[in-house]
């Protein structure tokens, strides 16, 4: 059994390349998989601590266990990260674990791909103007992920509850070469931005839709439970919807309470990220359309990104079985 470390799975998983290897993964069908199991643990001095696990199987080609923990206070407790996760590959000729990897990395690396996919297929490809929100651990990953599947976006704005944090991010993205400012009013960032992703985890809305300029494409990331959510009902009616999967619809409060006001229907998202890649939904259909994605996660993704990790490690092309 292997140990990979977190400086391997960056280097192994450049932008670029999981990008392109998404796109193919999507091409084909899922791997077998169970639905995942969400623990959640009451905390009096906040949002409630999490505990994550997602598995997915193919047949004589490998079997992903994902685990991964979300707890909200431990930078201000411990100094820690808020979320840690490990991934385990097995074989699944044997049953024999090949490898433990580095999960809080791949979840950066695999979460923003996923992001920069759905805008590589949904953004306007003349994006200037980028709008981060949220300065938490993914948001540099996001960022650079959207810059590599739209390398015209020239600026980056950052808005953070807490500005210092969006301040230091700023400084973090300059030191990569990234032109980027904190700024102070979201309302006049979201105004003015081509792509906007939203990383956090708020429970009430800070995104309004009416506020969103022709031709914006938005990645909405956070709201992974059904009390989340980041977006108002203006952001689905205006935009076309789309998901990473259809699955994720059921999942978060993105959707949830919008479906049973009756704000929108599960017929109006309009595709995901298989329908898209296979062509059997259009994207972006003119330079003024407003688009959504809201990228949800799911255990096949974990899968394709483990098998692509496992691949390059050992030298092969990456390839993977799973089919309709």
């Amino acid at each position: 059994m292997e140990m990979i470390d977190a400086n391997r799975v960056h280097e192994l998983l450049d932008f670029k390349g999981l990008i392109e290897a998404l796109e193919t993964a999507h091409q084909g069908g899922m791997p077998k998989q169970s639905d995942r199991l969400i623990y959640q643990e009451p905390n009096p001095q906040g949002q409630p601590d999490i505990f994550i696990m997602l598995p997915a199987w193919q047949p004589q080609e490998g079997i992903l266990a994902k685990l991964v923990t979300s707890f909200p206070n431990n930078k201000a407790r411990h100094n820690l990260p808020t979320v840690n996760s490990v991934y385990v590959f097995i074989n699944a000729d044997t049953g024999v674990t090949e490898a433990v990897i580095d999960g809080e990395a791949v979840i950066f690396r695999k979460t923003s791909s996923d992001s920069a996919l759905g805008s590589k297929l949904l953004s306007r490809p003349d994006a200037e103007t980028m709008l981060m929100i949220g300065a938490g651990g993914l948001a540099p990953y996001l960022v650079q992920a959207h810059l590599t599947a739209r390398p015209g976006i020239k600026n980056v704005m950052i808005w953070n509850r807490t500005g210092a944090n969006a301040a230091a991010l700023a400084d973090k993205l300059a030191g990569l070469g990234i032109t980027a400012r904190a700024v102070e009013d979201l309302d006049v960032a979201v105004s003015q931005a081509d792509i906007i992703s939203s990383a956090t985890m708020a429970q009430t809305p800070q995104l309004k839709g009416k506020l969103l300029k022709p031709g914006a494409h938005v990645d909405l990331v956070g709201s992974f439970t059904p009390e989340m959510r980041e977006a108002d009902d203006d952001v689905l009616t205006r935009a076309s919807v789309f998901v990473d999967h259809r699955q994720t619809t059921t999942r978060s409060g993105e959707f949830l309470g919008p479906f049973e006001r009756g704000v929108i229907t599960p017929d109006d998202v309009r595709g995901d990220l298989f329908e898209l890649c296979q062509g059997k939904v259009e994207g972006r259909r003119s330079a003024e359309e407003i688009t959504m994605m809201k990228n949800g996660g799911g255990s096949h993704i974990d899968y394709y990104v483990a098998k692509y990790l496992m691949d390059r490690h050992h030298g092969r092309p990456f390839a993977t079985s799973c089919s309709s």
